[in-house]
């Protein structure tokens, strides 16, 4: 299975004091060195985190696939066909939101998503689109053309986090904090089950499909069984841990507990 390292939690601690340290471009030959399969990026609208210049220097400086995300808007559009990374996943994308919160509503009669598709493709770029694990989606992604959908893990970590931790209301997207062990069980198999099913489906329709959001060396393992999915994007678990234990070694430890039988 393929990793993509998001290294955009570097730029949100550099950014935290305006300097210049941490330069995520640093982190390059580290994901490179530690195995990762992938650089993966989000430019937004904010540049709350990654600029544009890191943006440039990433994609025309790393030996690895640069994964940049980024909205549908056409500024950031035009962003992504001068830059030429490997691929551009196109993600949903809120200014009062502290990370990307579900998947983008998939609509094959909306023009700025069908432009924004078509211009990435007119220029040899691989358009992933972020989506929740949901038939229609997964559909209307095949409708578009498109060569890779990423389901979003989100609900599958915060389902996860319930069962096995103990965490604040505040720490929630889900409002049923006082469910029963059993019922977090079966909520948890229902959602690994539908990710395996439309993967499935993805596949047979000839998509390609990734994985990510809010996975974690804990929680990952079971996503890694699902054979269909292909790739999982992970940043702030990876750059949490690297804290600790630096990043080459935190990466290792991913790709580690990544490894299928």
């Amino acid at each position: 299975m393929l990793l993509g390292v998001n290294i955009d939690h570097i730029a949100v601690l550099r950014e935290a004091r305006k300097i210049a340290d941490p330069d995520p471009l640093d982190a390059l030959s580290i994901c490179k060195r530690a195995g990762a399969d992938q650089i993966t990026i989000h430019l937004r609208e904010d540049r709350r985190h990654i600029q544009d210049a890191d943006a440039k220097n990433i994609i025309t400086l790393s030996s690895l696939p640069v994964n940049l995300e980024c909205a549908i808007e056409p500024s950031m559009i035009d962003i992504a066909c001068s830059l030429k990374p490997h691929r551009v996943t196109l993600v949903p994308e809120k200014r009062e939101e502290v990370t990307t919160e579900g998947g983008l509503a998939v609509d094959t009669e909306n023009p700025k998503l069908k432009v924004a598709i078509q211009r990435l493709q007119h220029e040899e770029i691989e358009v992933s689109l972020f989506i929740d694990p949901v038939l229609e989606a997964v559909q209307a992604s095949y409708d578009l053309g498109v060569e890779w959908i990423e389901f979003h893990t989100g609900k599958y970590a915060n389902i996860y986090a319930m069962l096995y931790t103990q965490l604040s209301k505040t720490h929630h997207s889900i409002p049923e904090l006082e469910l029963p062990r059993n019922t977090l069980k079966q909520m948890l198999n229902d959602e690994l089950s539908c990710l395996r099913l439309l993967s499935g489906d993805a596949v047979e329709l000839g998509l390609r499909v990734a994985a990510g959001h809010g996975l974690t060396m804990h929680n990952v393992k079971e996503i890694v069984e699902i054979e269909t999915i292909e790739e999982l994007n992970i940043g702030q678990s990876i750059i949490a841990r690297s804290v600790f234990t630096g990043l080459e070694q935190a990466i290792k430890e991913m790709k580690a507990i990544m490894q299928r039988k």
